[in-house]
């Protein structure tokens, strides 16, 4: 018989029973779901916070589209652009590296293979629209996670994880990718017809630069370090770092110029995945170069810098729009998430940085799990963090895969200490191939370009730059 139906449960008993349950009817009241305390208590945390991310994900259902999130807007197919399934991608690497959990390897392997296009250089035509430099590095930088975390190889007949994403790095060190404008530097697009092609972005280069600060340390190749310090160099001396303010201290990293004014109308509007990306990359060339002290001190200045503009109260705090409920867009709403996830691995490849990023990491993943206390499950994780309070995605008009992203990566992160470093060329599985990208093809334009098309493109740039520089040019920081 059970204990609801027994004779003896009094109406004292039963209000007793009534209050020990009213959390779970009161969504203004909800528990703290996930524990965080003990290697295992994280471990089921993450757990559960990956089954509740795939469930945003179609791309294992019949007839969707493997690798990718519900998507693009462009198209009203869901609110998610092609380069976020690779960053989930790599989020889910992440995942099984630090935790052992294998459950959703083939999803991944599948997505990750099924999006390489007809060149196995991430660049499926499909995607050409809104095909941008940041868009492929995404993916090939998830490849090189899965090299560096020694996930498991695909098949023999498909193509290789070092393989992807010396092909993405490839691609991007090719002369078609660079002109002579602003000095150097990649351009934000790949396609000259795409809106934003005359826009050379901070992100865009850090990719680049990540890839080949990381190819470099796994493969002694000097090749890829000339590169990558190269691609520093110029962001840095282009101005997107900006050194100059010494009160606070620490580096500021801005978003990007216009090549029809030398890249001279810096939009300085600070985005935490610019700033970490770099910081990452710097990292990976601090140990690839023995601990060289100009790299440690771009180190330095970078993790600094990240720790005042963005961990206000040890709290990651997306700066250009969190402030706004509803401002940031879907793509920031996923960026905390990789930011613990490249904080954590600096911790691995620059170790003396461990004793100021990990508590850092600490506190903030605290904060992201105690807002977690969503409906209908009373476990589901919104944006805003350091108000420790659940703020519905409705309020940011998203299905909310970006921010329960940001949470899985900031759990998973906390067990960095117990992992192994990135693997290299003498401790990993991957097969590279010195010739990956060499088949690739400059992207066509869909249509032959016409004068008028590079006007209208650029018009067109200009209005969307124009209005998303005015919504943030009253936070451009230390203006």
């Amino acid at each position: 018989m059970s204990p609801l139906s027994t004779p003896t449960r009094t109406p004292a008993r039963w209000l007793a029973a009534l209050l020990a349950t009213s959390h779970l009817l009161l969504p203004g009241a909800q528990a703290q779901y996930y524990k965080i305390s003990t290697t295992e208590e994280i471990k089921e945390s993450a757990r559960t916070l990956a089954y509740d991310l795939m469930l945003q994900y179609k791309g294992n259902q019949t007839g969707e589209i493997p690798g990718i999130l519900p998507g693009p807007p462009t198209e009203h197919k869901g609110d998610y652009y092609w380069w976020e399934g690779g960053a989930m991608m790599g989020t889910y690497i992440d995942y099984w590296f630090l935790t052992g959990d294998p459950s959703y390897n083939h999803v991944i392997m599948e997505g990750m293979l099924h999006q390489v296009g007809p060149y196995a250089d991430y660049q499926p035509p499909n995607h050409t629209a809104s095909l941008g430099n940041d868009d492929q590095g995404f993916w090939g930088m998830s490849a090189m996670l899965a090299a560096e975390n020694k996930f498991p190889n695909p098949p023999d007949d498909k193509p290789q994880w070092l393989a992807l994403a010396q092909a993405v790095w490839a691609t991007q060190a090719a002369p078609d990718r660079h002109d002579s404008t602003c000095g150097g530097g990649l351009r934000w697009q790949i396609p000259v017809t795409n809106a934003g092609y005359n826009y050379k972005n901070t992100i865009a280069n850090a990719c680049f630069f990540d890839i080949g600060a990381r190819l470099a340390r796994y493969t002694k190749n000097e090749t890829y370090a000339k590169y990558a310090t190269e691609t520093f160099e110029w962001i840095f001396n282009i101005g997107y770092i900006d050194t100059s303010q010494k009160d606070p201290p620490g580096w500021r990293v801005y978003d990007g110029a216009h090549v029809e004014h030398n890249c001279t109308d810096i939009n300085r509007a600070q985005f935490s995945y610019n700033a970490a990306l770099l910081l990452h990359g710097a990292a990976f060339m601090y140990n690839y170069t023995n601990g060289s002290d100009i790299w440690k001190t771009r180190v330095d200045g970078l993790l600094d810098g990240i720790l005042r503009d963005f961990f206000p109260d040890g709290v990651a705090f997306e700066l250009p729009c969190e402030g706004r409920k509803g401002a940031c867009t879907t793509d920031m709403l996923s960026f905390k998430g990789y930011v613990h996830r490249w904080m954590a691995v600096v911790t691995k490849v620059a170790p003396y940085t461990a004793d100021k990023i990990l508590p850092v990491l600490r506190t903030s993943t605290e904060a992201a799990v105690k807002q977690c206390t969503g409906p209908p499950t009373g476990r589901r994780c919104g944006f805003y963090w350091s108000g420790g309070e659940y703020i519905d995605v409705a309020v940011d008009k998203t299905s909310g895969a970006g921010e329960a992203m940001n949470v899985l990566a900031a759990v998973s992160s906390l067990l960095i200490d117990q992992a192994d470093p990135p693997a290299t060329n003498e401790t990993g599985i991957s097969r590279g191939d010195p010739n990956a990208g060499s088949r690739s093809r400059p992207i066509e334009p869909l249509t032959p370009i016409t004068t008028a098309d590079r006007a209208g493109a650029s018009i067109l740039t200009l209005l969307i730059l124009g209005s998303i520089i005015g919504m943030w040019s009253w936070m451009s920081f230390g203006e």
